[in-house]
Order: structure tokens, then sequence, then C-alpha cells
């Protein structure tokens, strides 16, 4: 998880992470996995619950930047829809 965590926070390729999180591809593949499970949404999900019973919760979003393939990726399938609005044609 804080491998995939680096990698989406500081913008970088998954073959940029360092070694210390393991084989860039191993990253890669539990990261398409993951998100295709709904663990991500399950993650954040849990967390917005949460925030009722706690005094702060914050989901800081500054950071990730979307690589310019991201957009199509989506259209095509490849990637779960992040939220239940139509998508743009």
């Amino acid at each position: 998880m804080n491998g995939i965590v680096y990698v989406i926070r500081n913008s970088l390729q998954w073959k940029d992470a360092p070694k210390a999180y393991g084989p860039h591809k191993t990253l890669h593949n539990r990261f398409i996995r993951w998100s295709r499970l709904g663990v991500f949404d399950r993650i954040f999900g849990t967390l917005t619950e949460q925030a009722d019973r706690s005094k702060r919760l914050m989901i800081d979003a500054t950071h990730p930047k979307a690589h310019r393939i991201a957009a199509s990726l989506l259209k095509k399938g490849l990637l779960p829809a992040i939220s239940g609005e139509p998508k743009a044609v």
C-alpha cells in the first residue's frame, strides 16, 4: 500500500518507484487488481463513515495528478468509474 501511495502522491511512473517497495510491476499489478476489486472504494467509504465519529477527516487530492492517457483508459473501460455520474461522451 505504501508503494502505491508513494507513486501516486509524487506523480511518478511505476518504474520510478523506490526499490524498497518491491518490483514496480508488482506495485502496478496490485494497484490495478485492487482498483478493479473496489478496495480503494471500500477504504474511502469506511473513512467517510468514520468522519461522523471523529473531529476531523481530510483526504487531500492536491498531489495526485492524472496521466494524460487516464481519460482514454476510462473511456475504453480499463479503469473503473469513480462515481455514479454518467460518463461524458
